[in-house]
């Protein structure tokens, strides 16, 4: 939760530090006041629908930022945290969900699912409640980046707050590169 003032990869603020999630989707928005977060969200006038457009936009490294991707494991919806300069195995994820079957699930049933359009999920505040696996990676950084619900804005929280909130499990689904 840092201000505008600060670098991106600062230390979240206090929960002194002003509310401001006006710029929200306003299903996100109710899910913050809920949980009681206190987060700063930006708004860019260009889309931060991807996360190298987000994490320009941020002035982040790309591994900072949280793609909220949903899968389908036998048809059931679940989804995946995953930092932006990564790709999730879906093997993986198949394996640790003991599932049959795992495929990226389709726009339609993402915003089924979620409430929201592909580019502006955030990882918690969604119409259905469902499972949510969090790689391990997103820990490696103090502060991460997440969609807030359009594809124009972000928020910035610590990653263990943000795959608390989430209800994650932290799980080891990153692509191995050679």
């Amino acid at each position: 939760m840092s201000t505008p003032d600060t670098a991106p990869d600062t230390a979240p603020a206090t929960s002194a530090s002003p509310f401001s999630s006006s710029e929200a989707h306003p299903r996100f928005a109710e899910a913050l006041r809920e949980l009681g977060l206190q987060v700063e969200v930006r708004r860019f006038p260009d889309a931060t629908r991807t996360a190298a457009e987000a994490a320009a936009a941020v002035g982040c490294e790309l591994s900072e930022i949280v793609k909220s991707l949903i899968f389908e494991a036998d048809g059931v919806p679940v989804l995946v945290l995953m930092d932006g300069s990564s790709r999730v195995d879906v093997e993986l994820v198949r394996s640790e969900l003991g599932a049959g079957k795992v495929r990226r699930a389709g726009a339609d049933l993402v915003r089924e699912t979620t409430g929201y359009a592909i580019g502006g999920v955030p990882p918690f505040g969604h119409v259905t409640r469902t499972r949510v696996l969090a790689d391990r990676g997103l820990l490696n950084h103090a502060v991460v980046w997440a969609a807030a619900g359009t594809p124009h804005t972000v928020f910035p929280l610590d990653p263990k707050t943000l795959i608390g909130h989430a209800g994650a499990t932290v799980v080891d689904v990153r692509e191995q590169t050679a």
